[in-house]
């Protein structure tokens, strides 16, 4: 294989990568666009879909190779698998929001930031209690059907990631800006007070904020299930990291942003290990994160936005 075939390959497996993390960061710069709080335990939330994911096809028969008992068609699992995972880890994200943050809500200071910390080592040490510390293998549902891309290859798992990834995303941008959830959303990031003297319910504009940002991780964490077959309680840290960085990247409030962001973190992180190797991705991956934020503080596609009063 050619050194451009290898490159090519590269970007594949990138690009593929890099759509999980968007709609990871999609989370994070949801709730920071409309509260301004960086929710660390949306990192655990990814983490416990993998499991929820788990469970749904041990309760469906799924069996490790992929098999259902249940007689319904790959799309029927896959469906099933989707809605109901992104269901319980969008309910998971309002209860976090409802008990822990609620309250906190005018709170000044780190207490917020601190609390979703706090909370995502509850989720990781509740994992690891129910599950074990071993590594849990993730049935792998989808074909591995491959085609032939000059000398590289692309996979049947990859195109599904990133067309179902793209839906989402697009399905997420209108909803936004075309629909009335999506301009009182607007409004109430603009300026909560505002909007609640407009009628605008505001605390459930923030509930449904948590619930679509919480079911998109949802969606995340199956796609990693599906793409690399196994889960454990550990890999909610580093994929949200990374993922977290693609939303400060792109401009974190800015859903493009986030999209952006995270094919670029992707690619790097594809790209990076071909050529550096493995163990040198994360000092890469942050490295330009500090150039990018030393030199545009506000990500590629972030808005200088004034400070509330």
């Amino acid at each position: 294989m050619s050194a451009f075939d290898v490159v090519l390959q590269q970007i594949v497996n990138g690009l593929a990568l890099g759509m999980m993390y968007a709609l990871l960061a999609l989370g994070f710069t949801m709730v920071y666009g409309i509260i301004e709080l960086i929710n660390f335990s949306h990192f655990s939330v990814f983490m416990t879909g993998t499991f929820v994911g788990l469970v749904v096809l041990n309760l469906m028969g799924v069996t490790a190779g992929g098999r259902s008992l249940t007689g319904l068609p790959l799309i029927g699992t896959l469906a099933v698998l989707f809605v109901v995972t992104m269901a319980v880890t969008g309910v998971l994200g309002v209860l976090i929001e409802r008990v822990c943050l609620r309250s906190l809500r005018n709170v000044s200071g780190s207490a917020p930031m601190i609390t979703t910390i706090g909370v995502a080592f509850i989720l990781i040490n509740a994992m690891l209690l129910t599950w074990g510390p071993q590594t849990q293998r993730f049935p792998q549902l989808l074909p591995n059907w491959r085609w032939a891309l000059g000398a590289a290859e692309i996979t049947f798992k990859q195109v599904v990631l990133f067309v179902v990834g793209f839906v989402l995303m697009f399905a997420l941008s209108h909803l936004v800006r075309r629909t009335t959830l999506g301009k009182s959303m607007r409004a109430t990031a603009q300026d909560a007070d505002a909007a609640r003297m407009m009628g605008i319910d505001v605390d459930r504009v923030i509930v449904l904020t948590f619930f679509l940002g919480s079911a998109l991780a949802g969606a995340g964490s199956l796609f990693f299930g599906l793409y690399y077959g196994f889960t454990g309680y550990y890999i909610g840290y580093t994929t949200g990291l990374r993922a977290f960085t693609s939303a400060v990247l792109g401009g974190i409030g800015s859903i493009p942003g986030a999209v952006v962001g995270g094919l670029f973190i992707g690619l790097t992180q594809s790209l990076g290990g071909q050529l550096l190797g493995v163990k040198w991705t994360d000092v890469i991956i942050f490295s330009i994160l500090i150039v990018v934020m030393v030199f545009r503080p506000n990500g590629l596609l972030g808005a200088r936005l004034p400070q509330k009063a």
